[in-house]
């Protein structure tokens, strides 16, 4: 039997204009990591930093 990954859900929220746009799921054992991507921002159409945001 396989053991239960202990992954959760968080959303990308863009620096620039604060829309959620991307989720994903990150290895919350041992805390949540800060993780700064750099994805595209349809509202703004550029490449744009995405902080972790959780609900």
């Amino acid at each position: 039997m396989a053991k239960a990954l202990k992954r959760e859900y968080v959303w990308l929220q863009c620096t620039e204009c604060n829309d959620l746009n991307y989720r994903t799921t990150v290895n919350v054992q041992g805390g949540v990591p800060k993780i700064q991507l750099k994805k595209f921002c349809p509202r703004t159409r550029t490449r744009t930093v995405h902080k972790i945001k959780r609900k």
